[in-house]
């Protein structure tokens, strides 16, 4: 495992660490520094934010976000293709912004002016290849900006077709926000693309009540008042779900292209902290199933490259010899010359098969009880379970994973400071050690421990759960005690 003192340094050049010097990443900082994602570690709460700590937002910075933590969004912007001048092809350019430039101040519009340059790639990361279209079914799909100091930028973005006859390009309505809640702002979506029907004019009153609302607490709903011509004034009525952990997770899109058997494979891929492409034609694929993916690993948080979606211009970020989960769409898949190392996942409809290269021992990996337990939860889900209900049910089925394997080490801190020895001995199951040593190696783990030994959090969640399964074993224990008692 690297030292510390190389992963702050790689995290200060907002590169994945091991490359600080390579000249992959050197072209992608010098290019867009917000560009390179990675989930940096978010400190806990005292009140913890529950089973799935997926990619959220770190503390905004400084420079005028005071209460950017309390509204929906920073900005929309639109964002049109318009031919290139001296070449071939299309290029991406943002043709409205909310709220205006002109109202911001000159080093916040400098520093807004590089995350609109990342933004514009991320809502067409196809590049320059477009050709008009006379028909275009609307999309949705997320992406996150990493700032230099650590915070993130939620992206949402909406890609359509624009009103009129003929053949013509899509066109993308793009939303910044600190807050991480992908069913919110699809619905959001939903109320913009009715109004762009009508008339582009009657897209931002309905934008501005929404930036004036406060954001609603996990549970409670906001009600915006909208007015459209011929319809009058509408009440749009917002609710965020009330386990705010599962908001911007949908479960239900790694059961649409991977079996239960694949999905452990992957998994286990990702515990190991491997290299990871997942492929697809469809964003709204690539951007859903990372995410999912990474909120397998709660209490754990993914701490390397996390590009959800890799614009073309970023495509040698799938060489960096460093841990990574990226999306790439199925046209730039003959870009990826090295296959050495990796998992690559085809989510494509109907590829020939699900795996085009893996290492190979992921069946391993996991020990054969906890792949067991895992398969048997995961195939009492139905049909017509929500999102909640599946949300739930696979949260806690790869949870158990974590607490059955690593949940005793609450009980090896020696004056502030983790024991590794003593909490290997401890393990529940021998037949889990090799898993354990395994993971432990992680960064995930170390800075999980790392947190630990700063600041404890034992009214979190995943203590909670720890201390439920051990109350559980151990009056499990005690009756299987009493009944050899009763029939000696």
């Amino acid at each position: 495992m690297m030292s510390r003192e190389k992963w702050r340094t790689a995290q200060q050049l907002h590169t994945p660490p091991d490359i600080v010097d390579h000249g992959a990443m050197k072209k992608l900082s010098s290019m867009f520094s917000t560009l390179q994602e990675k989930l940096h570690r978010t400190k806990r709460s005292a009140s913890d934010p529950g089973p799935l700590h997926t990619p959220a937002p770190g503390p905004p910075p400084a420079r005028d976000r005071s209460h950017m933590g309390q509204l929906f969004f920073e900005y929309l912007l639109v964002v049109s293709l318009r031919k290139r001048r001296s070449e071939e092809g299309y290029e991406p350019h943002i043709t409205y912004q909310f709220p205006k430039r002109e109202v911001m101040g000159r080093l916040q519009r400098e520093e807004e002016e590089k995350c609109m340059k990342a933004a514009h790639l991320f809502c067409f990361p196809e590049g320059i290849n477009w050709a008009p279209l006379t028909e275009y079914s609307s999309e949705t799909f997320s992406f996150v900006l990493t700032e230099v100091d650590g915070s993130r930028r939620n992206g949402y973005c909406r890609r359509l077709l624009p009103g009129g006859s003929g053949a013509r390009v899509p066109e993308a309505y793009c939303i910044i926000s600190s807050v991480a809640c992908f069913g919110l702002f699809s619905k959001i979506f939903d109320e913009v693309e009715k109004r762009r029907q009508i008339s582009k004019a009657m897209i931002y009153p309905f934008m501005q009540s929404l930036r004036e609302s406060p954001l609603p607490a996990p549970g409670n709903t906001v009600r915006i008042s909208s007015f459209i011509p011929e319809v009058g004034t509408e009440i749009i009525s917002l609710t965020r779900p009330a386990d705010s952990w599962l908001e911007h997770v949908d479960f239900g899109s790694l059961f649409r292209f991977l079996t239960d058997e694949e999905l452990l494979l992957v998994f286990s891929a990702t515990v190991m902290e491997r290299r990871i492409i997942f492929i697809s034609e469809e964003l709204s694929t690539l951007s859903q199933v990372l995410h999912a993916v990474a909120a397998l690993l709660y209490p754990f948080v993914w701490q390397h490259t996390f590009i959800s979606i890799v614009p073309t211009v970023l495509i040698d970020v799938c060489a960096a010899p460093t841990p990574f989960l990226l999306g790439v769409q199925r046209n730039m898949l003959e870009l990826l010359t090295d296959h050495s190392d990796l998992m690559i996942v085809d989510l494509s409809a109907g590829a020939e098969t699900r795996f085009i290269t893996r290492i190979g021992d992921e069946e391993s990996l996991l020990p054969a009880k906890l792949r067991a337990g895992l398969l048997t939860s995961l195939s009492a889900r139905t049909r017509d379970a929500s999102t909640d209900e599946l949300n739930r049910l696979v949260s806690e089925a790869f949870l158990s994973v974590f607490i059955k394997s690593v949940g005793h080490f609450s009980q090896h801190f020696k004056h502030r400071q983790f024991q590794k020895k003593s909490f290997l001995r401890a393990v529940e199951h021998k037949s889990h050690l090799s898993f354990v040593k395994l993971f432990i190696q992680t960064q995930m783990f170390d800075l999980f421990i790392q947190e630990e030994e700063m600041m404890p959090n034992p009214n979190g969640f995943f203590h909670r759960k720890v201390a439920e399964y051990q109350e559980r074993k151990r009056k499990e224990r005690m009756k299987a005690g009493w009944v050899r008692g009763v029939v000696v």
